[in-house]
């Protein structure tokens, strides 16, 4: 999902400069595809740049031993890109550019490395990325798009997705995408960098690990950002902004999955006043995101907001802690439980609470913050995504359900 580049998140010099980013720089980033194809286009996106973005060149890979996060692919694979034919093109601010369908088999669970080279560089400092990868991505000086290893005295590496925005595979009607939007929860902090083991991710493997058709050809788009609200933009524009964008407009959606809310419960100042407000206004985002949804034929599956409190409610160990919002929490997952608006819940809450103290995760699942879920606590959410949901309302909802 891209996202605008906190300055703390831009690269380090010397590839970042004033008023200049990447210049005479080769980025080599490794995704997890979720789709079989043999045909493949790639979306490289300017959303949030203030500039033209100039790409001169682009390639596709396999890395080397398939391996995610590293900076060395399988030269035999390596397939350029083009866009309209042309090798290179300069992405408008606030745009985006899709790449000529290239064949190129893909199969679903494994790791696919992009190359992009920019000669000249984008003039700004303001970029597309996506801080929160859990994936390393590597750069370096001069054009090595198709070079078997980056090399150079400038290497570095970064655990951030640059430019890149989304991969299209050529698939049959009857496979069918599954779109997760979210914070930072399912964009996988807790999780292991280059692992691939955020909770949609253990999700994917569960469903693919299926012996029936309905379940092991779904595809995943994880459009979730670090520190996202939903009624508010932050790191990143808020979700109800961007349902649209990162739902609506991408091909093959059939299903949504809302997980979102806790950012702006735990933003909103600790009062009575502010928190009946947050609440009502966070009751009433989701059930837009359910009416739009639905007007477009999508069944929309809506999760409880998971425990974020320290021990005692102590806010000098997790900033969110307060009763006020604990009691915020409990409201909006009342509702998304009992309320019979989404068309089917998943109750997050309940997996990995404390059963003894529910403002609180299990000390097993705590990744140490009070508020991300570890390993552990990522994988007893996959186990417990209620998955026949994706059969129950396999061909979609009608328009005014």
């Amino acid at each position: 999902m891209p996202q605008l580049t906190e300055p703390a998140n831009l690269p380090n010099p010397p590839f970042n400069t004033s008023g200049r980013v990447f210049d005479n720089s080769t980025i080599r980033q490794t995704i997890h595809v979720t789709a079989t194809s043999p045909r493949i286009r790639l979306r490289i996106s300017n959303a949030f740049g203030t500039t033209n973005l100039p790409i001169t060149a682009a390639t596709i890979a396999r890395p080397f031993n398939g391996l995610p996060g590293i900076p060395a692919i399988d030269p035999k694979t390596v397939k350029p890109l083009t866009f309209g034919g042309s090798p290179s093109f300069s992405i408008p601010n606030g745009a985006l550019v899709v790449s000529d369908p290239v064949d190129f088999d893909v199969e679903a669970g494994t790791e696919l490395s992009i190359s992009l080279f920019l000669e000249s560089g984008q003039v700004t400092n303001d970029i597309t990325s996506h801080p929160g990868s859990r994936t390393t991505s590597w750069f370096t000086f001069g054009d090595q798009v198709s070079a078997a290893n980056l090399t150079g005295s400038a290497l570095q590496n970064v655990a951030h997705w640059l430019f890149i925005s989304t991969l299209d595979t050529w698939v049959s009607t009857s496979e069918r995408t599954v779109a997760f939007v979210g914070d930072s929860i399912t964009d996988g902090r807790g999780s292991d960098t280059d692992k691939n083991n955020r909770w949609p991710d253990l999700l994917f493997n569960r469903v693919h690990a299926s012996s029936d058709a309905a379940l092991n050809t779904l595809a995943f788009a994880n459009q979730a950002a670090g520190g996202n609200r939903i009624l508010a933009d932050g790191l990143g524009p808020n979700a109800l902004g961007r349902f649209d964008r990162d739902v609506l407009a991408q091909p093959g959606v059939e299903y949504v999955v809302v997980f979102e809310g806790v950012n702006d419960i735990g933003v909103a100042a600790p009062t009575t006043s502010a928190q009946q407000a947050i609440g009502d206004q966070v009751i009433g985002a989701l059930k837009q995101f359910i009416v739009r949804a639905h007007a477009a034929g999508l069944p929309i599956f809506g999760a409880t907001i998971t425990p974020f409190s320290a021990p005692g409610f102590n806010a000098a160990i997790q900033a969110y802690s307060s009763p006020i919002r604990e009691a915020t929490r409990q409201r909006v997952n009342h509702w998304i439980k009992t309320s019979g608006a989404f068309d089917g819940v998943i109750d997050f809450d309940a997996v990995v609470r404390n059963a003894s103290a529910p403002s609180q995760l299990r000390d097993d699942f705590n990744s140490g913050d009070f508020l991300h879920p570890n390993v552990a606590g990522y994988t007893a959410m996959a186990n417990a995504f209620p998955i026949e949901l994706f059969k129950e309302f396999h061909g979609g909802v009608d328009g005014w359900a």
